[in-house]
């Protein structure tokens, strides 16, 4: 089986050497490792795609991921001429991804690398897609400011709400989805919220969500990248258009 991993990057010059010393061992000790379902992963994909970046990510990428010969893994490279957002970088990396199961992850390595075969462990038969959960009674958080920590566990609460009440978190980025989940569910945010439009429009449909609970960790090197007003308007937007769906007063679109 092949798996892909998209790793969307904005200004990240300063975590690369991290990503790479954190990651490449990672990337190793998972060719050979056996699924819940049975399957061998034989080959892995890495695609990063640079977000308009001006502080030279992509080039400092390049060079430092063309170094590593690692067989059978591969490195592909994407770029936006200007930066549009978290949710138009992961749509990037799906039209450029060829692996039956898809890993998104931060490039920063708040959820650490060394977990995504504990991730993929949860993606049992059945099972589409595995979201990390620090919220989950058995994840946690560390270190991480306590007033990014209450807006995005507080949207989680609104989401609990109204999707299902037994996820607990519904704001990560690190996630396993089969391709089938990506190549069906349509989503139209450019922001932070994508990944969280991506996940709740696969639940309304049926297909199995399933938490990993998880451990956050902030950021080493540089600052988030997250706008917080333009996201906590796009996550109340899509709220609201959540709740008139959920009361059948229109169809979801956003």
């Amino acid at each position: 089986m092949k798996i892909s991993i998209v790793v969307p990057c904005y200004n990240e010059v300063e975590n690369i050497y991290k990503l790479e010393t954190e990651l490449i061992p990672v990337l190793r000790d998972m060719i050979g490792l056996n699924l819940p379902d049975g399957a061998k992963i034989t080959e892995i994909e890495v695609v990063f795609v640079d977000d308009g970046s001006g502080d030279g990510t992509l080039d400092a990428m390049k060079s430092t991921f063309h170094k590593s010969k690692i067989e059978p893994v591969s490195f592909i490279f994407k770029r936006h001429e200007r930066n549009q957002g978290l949710g138009a970088a992961l749509r990037t990396g799906f039209r450029a991804v060829t692996g039956e199961i898809v890993v998104t992850t931060d490039s920063d390595g708040t959820y650490h690398y060394s977990t995504i075969p504990s991730l993929l462990g949860y993606l049992n038969s059945g099972v589409h897609v595995v979201t990390a959960s620090p919220y989950h009674p058995r994840g946690e958080v560390v270190g991480v400011p306590a007033y990014r920590i209450f807006l995005s566990r507080g949207s989680s609460l609104l989401y609990r709400i109204l999707i299902n009440w037994r996820i607990h978190t519904y704001t990560a980025l690190f996630r396993a989805y089969r391709k089938e989940v990506i190549n069906q569910i349509e989503f139209y945010a450019n922001d932070y919220l994508g990944a969280t439009e991506l996940m709740v429009k696969a639940m309304l449909m049926g297909y199995q969500v399933v938490e990993y609970p998880a451990a956050l960790h902030r950021r080493v090197f540089g600052v988030s990248k997250a706008k917080l007003l333009r996201t906590i308007f796009s996550h109340l937007h899509f709220l609201f258009a959540l709740l008139l769906h959920r009361l059948s007063v229109q169809p979801l679109v956003k």
